[in-house]
């Protein structure tokens, strides 16, 4: 029931200021300061209680999504959650993280809350977080946390996301599984750069469109980033088409499942959906095709 509350809180706020209405964000950060309280008992659930509803969450409440009004809201209360609770999100990363071998249910909630904390500072754009996040990426004796941290140089521009990606990449280059991770925190991240940065790393050596988990990691967290992939200009339903056409012949399942994103048209305003249509037709219009991509793109073109 707690639970339930403060995500419901946080989205309405959300909604409302999408919306354009001015609800202020006081409401929010006292309950999350609130549950905050919590943490060195019941880290696992403060971690998950005081996240921020995704991006495509709140557009689906929404009869007409903006992805553009949502991304500017979120991260907008999101800074002010950082900076008011800022004393609380440092206490958190104060101490020292639960060791990686530790798999009881407060490691784990407390290695998870450590990551929550730092976007939180993150999001409010001081100076001194990239070394932050840095040295936790340094330090961390587990995925966990190397892996948060990551997620959050990711997302700036910074000195030290280069180096992190680059240490990342060094480290994990021969296991597969974990490099897919790698490409997928590029395209989920929140730079405004991101779709070219998608194109640049589908020609990086390690891509192939013969892996399907590397497909997904790349081309399926784009999809899933709302502003990214909803891009006012359509390069990222471009990009996504153009995957589509060239992956079909060698895999028309994997395909196929790529196409679904674009069938939402319906739900967003005018300029945008007229062009996801234009790509589900480009697809359509392509010889050969297989019978799984005409079938998703057929439907999906009818929303």
């Amino acid at each position: 029931a707690r639970y339930e509350a403060l995500q419901q809180l946080m989205l309405d706020t959300l909604v409302a200021a999408v919306s354009g209405e001015a609800r202020g964000s006081q409401a929010v950060i006292d309950a999350i300061g609130q549950t905050l309280a919590g943490a060195a008992t019941d880290p696992a659930f403060v971690a998950e209680a005081v996240l921020l509803p995704s991006e495509a969450f709140i557009g689906d409440q929404m009869v007409t999504v903006d992805p553009d009004a949502i991304r500017r809201e979120r991260l907008a209360l999101q800074a002010a959650i950082g900076t008011a609770l800022e004393s609380q999100w440092r206490a958190i990363l104060a101490g020292a993280a639960p060791p990686a071998i530790d798999l009881s249910r407060k490691a784990k909630g407390g290695r998870r809350l450590r990551g929550v904390a730092l976007a939180y500072l993150a999001a409010t754009a001081m100076d001194e977080v990239p070394a932050l996040a840095f040295r936790i990426f340094s330090e961390a004796d587990g995925m966990t946390e190397r892996q948060a941290a990551l997620a959050t140089l990711a997302h700036g521009d910074s000195d030290e996301r280069v180096a992190a990606l680059d240490i990342f990449y060094q480290r994990y280059r021969d296991n597969p599984l974990v490099l897919d991770k790698w490409f997928q925190v590029q395209a989920w991240s929140l730079r405004a750069d991101t779709v070219d940065a998608v194109k640049e790393l589908a020609q990086h050596p390690d891509f192939t469109l013969a892996n399907p988990n590397r497909v997904r990691s790349l081309y399926g967290a784009l999809s899933g980033n709302q502003a990214a992939f909803h891009q006012a200009d359509g390069a990222g339903y471009r990009l996504i088409a153009d995957l589509v056409i060239a992956l079909d012949p060698k895999n028309p399942q994997t395909s196929a499942r790529m196409i679904p994103p674009l069938g939402r048209w319906k739900r967003f305003g005018d300029a945008r959906a007229a062009m996801m249509k234009a790509e589900l037709e480009r697809i359509l219009a392509q010889p050969g095709l297989s019978r799984d991509v005409t079938e998703q793109a057929s439907k999906s073109l009818l929303g």
